[in-house]
């Protein structure tokens, strides 16, 4: 097993330059984030629960959003495609998507559905309590219709495509099939953040980056059933999906990259301090991707993408990773990668 330790920190910087020259597609589940914000100074008399008195609210485009957003902040080009109500939060996740300067072309309406509302409750920097608002029956004939009309449009002209399976009912076989048979047929890598219930649907993609449960669930265990060991339950999910990576991570202990015919590559964390996990799955597919776009190996791509979650946990709230943060990271650690 190759420990990841020391790569030209020139040739990471490089590669951070480069990303500006990407343009991805981002398929996947919209979701509007809300974030309450207060302070707590005494407990409820009708339970024992904190009273939370609200000094802020803000909103944030979130689920496959959080993805978009985060390409674009580090200087690559998105089209993201997803669903939402029409109602007052797809209006408002709609003005939030242009005020941030993501593209909204890929938007799909849906009178019949909600759009998915993940509302969080912020108290002296702690999350007090989450309220999800959501349906997630699988999406109509129709609505996938029209996000592989989107998909046509685009898939010519970028470098890459993110599935972002967040579970709300649009990553289902009726879209996911042709979304794979038209990146298969223009010559496109596909990267996937699953859901663990779709792994089966994922077959022939280029990688996937599930997280410890995910992987584990998958191979068809659990992290409190059966102990496995972690190189069986990523060279099973390589071998099983047909896909050239498994990049796992693993929470306070960093990631593990799985490649064909290749030593695994563990990569320690780079997080000083985690504040909140929000969307640091997001993070990790962004500038993985992003870095394979570029020109980055699997391993720098890697590397590049934990140093990034190493930020974005840090933070409170779904983050996102600025250029010159990601580039103080990787200029503040000597050694980052060894092969």
């Amino acid at each position: 097993m190759l420990t990841a330790r020391t790569s030209s920190q020139k040739r990471l910087l490089g590669i951070v330059d480069l990303f500006p020259k990407a343009r991805i597609l981002v398929v996947g589940d919209f979701v509007l984030d809300e974030y309450v914000w207060g302070n707590v100074s005494r407990i409820s008399p009708e339970a024992p629960v904190p009273v939370v008195n609200v000094k802020k609210e803000t909103f944030l485009p979130g689920g496959s959003l959080n993805v978009a957003n985060n390409i674009l902040t580090l200087g690559g080009t998105v089209f993201p495609c997803g669903i939402v109500g029409r109602d007052l939060e797809g209006r408002l996740l709609v003005r939030r998507m242009r005020r941030l300067g993501i593209d909204i072309g890929g938007v799909v309406q849906d009178k019949a559905r909600p759009t998915t509302l993940k509302t969080r409750v912020i108290a002296h920097s702690q999350q007090v309590v989450r309220v999800d608002r959501e349906n997630v029956e699988p999406i109509s004939r129709e609505q996938a219709r029209k996000i592989l009309q989107f998909v046509r449009k685009k898939i010519k002209e970028v470098d890459a495509v993110i599935v972002e399976d967040y579970g709300k009912g649009v990553i289902e076989p009726l879209l996911l099939e042709p979304l794979l048979a038209l990146a298969k047929k223009f010559k496109k890598p596909v990267f996937v953040d699953p859901k663990e219930k779709h792994f089966n649907l994922y077959r022939g993609i280029t990688a996937i980056t599930p997280n410890r449960t995910e992987a584990y669930e998958a191979f068809g265990g659990s992290l409190n059933g059966e102990a496995r060991n972690l190189e069986e339950v990523g060279r099973d999910l390589l071998k099983r999906l047909h896909s050239q990576a498994v990049l796992i991570t693993l929470g306070e202990e960093g990631m593990a990259l799985f490649e064909r015919n290749r030593p695994t590559t563990r990569i320690p964390t780079m997080a000083r301090e985690i504040f909140d996990v929000s969307g640091a799955g997001d993070t990790v597919i962004a500038v993985f991707t992003l870095g394979i776009s570029v020109g980055a190996t699997l391993q720098e791509a890697a590397v590049l993408s934990n140093a990034a979650a190493g930020i974005v946990v840090g933070k409170l709230g779904t983050a996102i990773v600025e250029p010159s943060e990601l580039k103080q990271a990787i200029v503040s650690q000597e050694n980052l990668l060894h092969a």
